[in-house]
C-alpha cells in the first residue's frame, strides 16, 4: 500500500494511480528474492535475521504478521510496525499504540529502507519489507512470496510444525489465491480508487460475483481449498476482516455487508478465532489508517465510531 512513490531516490508524495478510463492500477512489486532453507538462493533461512517491516493496516502486510504467529516464527523474524495513518512522506514510524519503531535501520520513514538499498530506486514503498540484517537488504517485498517463504523455508527455526502449504493442495492453494486475487483482495481497491462511474460498477460487481461464488464453496466445507487452513485462507481473512468496517462505506463495498453472508460471516469469525490470529489483527490501526489516509476518497478524514462487530461470537464452521 502507499500512495507516494520515490523517483531517483527522492520521495515523491503524489502519484497517479489510474489508467485512462479511471481504473485503479496497482504497479509490481520490485524485490523477489527468495530465502531457502539450505542457502542456495544466498538468502538461508535461519534465526535472528531476517526483520519484518509492516503496517497493522495493510491486509498485504497483515497476511505475513499472520503467517510469523501460526508458524511459531515470532521469536525468530523481528518486527516493526509503522503509524498507521500515512502521511505526506508515507509510512512513518512513530510512537503511536501498537508502533515497533525502526530498531534495525533507525529509519523514520519506510522509503529511507528503499534508498538505503538503492540511492537511485525509482518505485513504490510498500509493506511488508523483508530484510536481510546480514546483507543489509531488502530480500522481497511481496506478500504472496514472503507468506509461501515463511511457510515453507523456516522448519527448522520454527517453533510449530504447521502446514498451510500441503503438498498435495499446493496446485489447488495457488490457483484460489489467484482466483482470489484480482475480484476480491484488489478489487476493493479498484471500487475505492475507481474515478470513473463505468470503472467502479465494474469492480463491484465482479467483487460481489466472486463473494457469492465462494459464499457457496464455504456452504459444503469449512475453508476455501477443503477442510484444512491453508496460504488461500490467509490472503482471503486480511481482506475479509476490513470489509465490514472499511470496505463496505470507505471504498463503496456496499451492496452487502460480510455479515450478511452466513457462510463467509461464519469462516471470518472461525479464523479470527484461530489461535494466534487475533493477536496480529488491530482495527484501530486499520480504521484509522483508511479513513485518515486518503483524503481524496474520505476529505474530512473522520474516523466513523462504527461499526459494532462481534468476531467472538460462535461461528459454527466447526460442523464439517
Amino acid at each position: 500500500m502507499g500512495l507516494g512513490v520515490l523517483q531517483q531516490g527522492k520521495w515523491v508524495s503524489e502519484r497517479e494511480q489510474e489508467d485512462e478510463k479511471g481504473q485503479f492500477v496497482r504497479p509490481s512489486t520490485t524485490f523477489r528474492n527468495w530465502i531457502t532453507a539450505d542457502g542456495s538462493s544466498g538468502f538461508k533461512a535461519e534465526a535472528d535475521r531476517y526483520h519484518l517491516y509492516v503496517s497493522l493496516a495493510c491486509p498485504w502486510a497483515h497476511r505475513t504478521l499472520i503467517m510469523r504467529s501460526l508458524k511459531g516464527l515470532n521469536a525468530t523474524i523481528s518486527v516493526s510496525i509503522v503509524d498507521p495513518v500515512m502521511g505526506e512522506h508515507g509510512w512513518e514510524f512513530s510512537q503511536y499504540s501498537g508502533c515497533i519503531p525502526d530498531a534495525v535501520n533507525q529509519a523514520r520513514y519506510l522509503w529511507e529502507l528503499y534508498v538505503k538499498v538503492d540511492r537511485h530506486y525509482t518505485g513504490r514503498v510498500t509493506v511488508p519489507i523483508l530484510w536481510d540484517r546480514q546483507t543489509q537488504t531488502i530480500v522481497n517485498n511481496e506478500s504472496r512470496e514472503i507468506i509461501r517463504m515463511l511457510d515453507t523455508e523456516f522448519a527448522t527455526v520454527a517453533q510449530s510444525d504447521r502446514d498451510l502449504y500441503p503438498a498435495e493442495q499446493r496446485a489447488a492453494i495457488d490457483q484460489t489465491i489467484d482466483a482470489i486475487y484480482q475480484p476480491i483482495n484488489n478489487g476493493v481497491y479498484r471500487a475505492g480508487f475507481a474515478t470513473r462511474q463505468a470503472a467502479y460498477e465494474e469492480a463491484v460487481t465482479e467483487l460481489f460475483a466472486a463473494l457469492a461464488e465462494w459464499e457457496q464453496v464455504l456452504d459444503r466445507q469449512r475453508y476455501l481449498c477443503g477442510n484444512q487452513l491453508t496460504e488461500a485462507d490467509i490472503c482471503l481473512f486480511t481482506t475479509l476482516l476490513r470489509f465490514d468496517p472499511v470496505y463496505y462505506l470507505h471504498f463503496k463495498c456496499n451492496l452487502l455487508r460480510i455479515v450478511d453472508l452466513p457462510n463467509l460471516g461464519g469462516y471470518l469469525r472461525d479464523i479470527y478465532q484461530t489461535p494466534g490470529v487475533k493477536e496480529t489483527c488491530n482495527l484501530d490501526h486499520i480504521k484509522r489508517h483508511y479513513y485518515m489516509s486518503h483524503p481524496k476518497v474520505n476529505p474530512t478524514r473522520i474516523v466513523p465510531q462504527g461499526p459494532i462487530l462481534d468476531w467472538e461470537s460462535p461461528h459454527g464452521r466447526d460442523r464439517f
